[in-house]
């Protein structure tokens, strides 16, 4: 019984542990999405602001 309640305790252990990684990945791909798709961003809101000036 001991045992199975320890290897349940390592399982949870784990699973955070992955949760975590799972989470730091989506976030370095968020990230770097962003900083791609930026500069595009930045001259789209410049030529909807130039034709609202207009």
């Amino acid at each position: 019984m001991k045992t199975i309640q320890t290897r349940l305790k390592a399982q949870k252990g784990v699973t955070a542990l992955e949760y975590g990684v799972i989470a730091a990945v989506s976030i370095v791909a968020i990230v770097a999405g962003l900083a791609l798709i930026g500069p595009r961003m930045t001259s789209i809101f410049k030529s909807v602001a130039n034709a609202l000036k207009t």
